[in-house]
């Protein structure tokens, strides 16, 4: 049998160049849409705050930026981390179990819940919020079977508040949780839960030993999914929120609207370099450093 010492180093050198060529336009991809617009944050970051749209911005390297938009900003920005923090945290309880009961329990019926899983994005995310307003709305039968079971007052709202922005967070990236969770379970050989049952560990114990560690993979792949887009969204404290609810991605909007690219651009730097901070403390903490 020939092995790679007996092929032509001419040929070596074609296999090695067919490898680049294939990745080639995912690398050029990458450049055009990460590469590129990430360093050209990062410039807009460091403008001459002074600067307008009339007057045109310079890069400065006026650090400055950074202070000040944390100082100006700060409370939307934690509020921003604490609702994807609570949504993502719904996501996965919710989510788990789902995906557990699709993974083990749903049988020939494993393909539709799935499908039914990816179902909402076939429509689109706006108009799924916009649903969401619809639903909590003060004349909504919601409300209106809240308050007749007196779980709700009767000058009380769900719209315009923290609970309706978390609610509307956590329905439209539950998805993003469940499919790592549904892949990780799957794989999981059932003969293991059952061999934990068979030395006499209880259900609880069974699921803590050996069904949560072999699908934390899964768990570490879907918090990141779901709390990273959370964090910077914008469009449910938009549309469901009030001026109190506005996350750190409403302020960034704004800034940019207005033209005050400086400000935008060194409060997006602010909260990338945050959610970078926190996967990298969640992942090793978590023991998937492989993730990485």
């Amino acid at each position: 049998m020939a092995t790679l010492d007996d092929v032509a180093p001419g040929t070596r050198s074609k296999r090695k160049l067919t490898g680049y060529w294939l990745i080639l336009p995912g690398a050029i991809w990458l450049g055009l849409f990460f590469v590129v617009p990430f360093f050209t944050l990062i410039s807009t970051s460091l403008y001459d705050p002074t600067g307008s749209v009339e007057t045109g911005y310079s890069v400065t390297w006026h650090v400055q930026n950074f202070a000040d938009a944390f100082s100006q900003y700060k409370g939307s920005l934690w509020r921003s981390l604490w609702y994807a923090g609570v949504a993502t945290v719904l996501c996965l309880v919710i989510g788990y179990v789902l995906a557990y009961a699709i993974a083990f329990k749903a049988g020939r019926w494993k393909n539709l819940l799935l499908i039914l899983v990816i179902a909402p994005f076939f429509t689109s995310f706006l108009l799924r919020t916009l649903s969401w307003k619809l639903l909590l709305a003060d004349d909504g039968f919601v409300v209106d079977a809240l308050q007749t079971v007196h779980l709700l007052g009767p000058d009380d709202r769900l719209l315009n508040t923290p609970f309706a922005v978390i609610a509307g967070l956590t329905y439209n990236f539950l998805p993003f949780m469940v499919l790592p969770l549904y892949a990780s379970l799957e794989k999981i050989d059932v003969r293991l839960i059952e061999a934990s049952s068979d030395l006499y560990a209880s259900a609880a114990k069974g699921f803590f030993k050996v069904t949560w560690p072999l699908s934390l993979p899964g768990v570490v792949a879907g918090t990141l999914l779901t709390f990273i887009p959370a964090a910077g969204d914008f469009i449910n404290a938009e549309l469901l929120g009030s001026p109190n609810e506005r996350m750190v991605g409403n302020n960034i909007q704004s800034l940019f609207d207005i033209g005050d690219y400086a400000a935008a651009g060194a409060l997006s730097v602010i909260l990338m370099a945050i959610i970078v901070a926190l996967v990298l403390v969640w992942v090793r903490t978590s023991g998937t450093e492989e993730l990485v």
